[in-house]
């Protein structure tokens, strides 16, 4: 009897192990060029559509956060507005809250495609990213699935080297598809341990801590621009003037009446927006709507309209009016 030695269950040592280990909770933000998957990977992390995916730069231009839960961390995935060299009062404003942002995170990923090679903007975005010292920096290839392995070891090798020229080294670098979920996982395996330990910041259920005005309004922003993007790229905003219960519903049959503005820059915007017979704006009403309902979970009534606000990307008394 003497020989043999008392293991105890691997699991159960690994469970005391976890519990031992102190639980983390930070701010991430994805950065990269517009179309380098940022928004589809922070929908794979948090496992529900939070942020909107569009193949064009600034879709995105609310600060919206997902969180993941963990048992050992919470991660909070801020997505920052793109940054670019500023044409206009507006752009120059992004790009403020773009070096705020990544000042203040605990950890930035960079988002680089696996099938596009490393160009001028990703050069500028890396250097501005090797002027955060203190940040914790992960290169992240994404769209994996689009390449072979020969195309992405190219790949992974130039973001290194990147890192080297600029005088700074990625704390990791990873290959992942948000589409067909590789990797994603060990992505939140690498971000955790960079965080700060701290008990949860956001409640369990919490997957955004995005106000709903803000993402009913991006979602019908983005219904309005499907199929328009050429002729009116940035020209749209929304404001969700209200958002209201209708009254003497019964409790089982609830409805949201919710009202929207749809801004354009100039008059003759109107006609493309609203299109023949205001056929258009009736599907973009239905579109979004759909949207809306999932992301709330009940029915509702959309009220559109669209108005024109004089050149609102230029005039600062119109950004702040719209939100910005």
């Amino acid at each position: 009897m003497g020989a043999m030695s008392v293991r105890p269950d691997t699991e159960a040592a690994a469970q005391q192990a976890a519990d031992k280990a102190p639980h983390r909770a930070g701010f991430a933000c994805f950065v990269g060029r517009p179309n380098a998957g940022k928004s589809t990977l922070t929908n794979a992390l948090v496992g529900q559509k939070v942020a909107i995916t569009s193949n064009r730069p600034q879709t995105t231009r609310h600060t919206v956060r997902g969180i993941v839960h963990r048992e050992d961390a919470q991660l909070i995935l801020v997505d920052t507005p793109g940054l670019h060299k500023p044409r206009t009062l507006l752009g120059e404003r992004l790009n403020d809250v773009v070096r705020t942002t990544w000042a203040e995170v605990d950890v930035i990923g960079f988002c680089l495609p696996a099938d596009q090679k490393l160009g001028p903007g990703d050069k500028y975005i890396v250097k501005e990213l090797a002027g955060i010292k203190k940040t914790p920096k992960i290169a992240i290839i994404t769209k994996t699935d689009l390449v072979d392995s020969k195309q992405l070891a190219e790949q992974l090798l130039a973001v290194s080297r990147l890192g080297e020229e600029l005088g700074f080294e990625w704390a990791e670098i990873i290959p992942v598809s948000a589409v067909k979920d590789t990797q994603v996982d060990l992505l939140g395996d690498l971000i955790a341990p960079l965080l700060p330990q701290s008990p949860p910041l956001y409640p369990e259920g919490d997957l955004t801590d995005e106000p709903e005005m803000v993402m009913v309004a991006e979602l019908i922003r983005e219904a309005a621009l499907e199929g328009v993007r050429d002729e009116l790229p940035h020209s749209i905003a929304v404001v969700v003037e209200e958002m209201l219960p209708r009254e003497g519903r019964p409790a089982d049959k609830p409805l949201l009446d919710i009202h929207a503005n749809v801004y354009i820059e100039r008059p003759s915007q109107k006609g493309i927006i609203i299109g023949p017979k205001g056929k258009r704006l009736k599907d973009v009403g239905t579109k979004s709507r759909k949207h809306i309902e999932a992301l709330l979970g009940t029915p509702v009534f959309l009220d559109l309209h669209v108005k024109v606000a004089k050149d609102w990307q230029r005039d600062p008394k119109q950004l702040r009016k719209l939100g910005f």
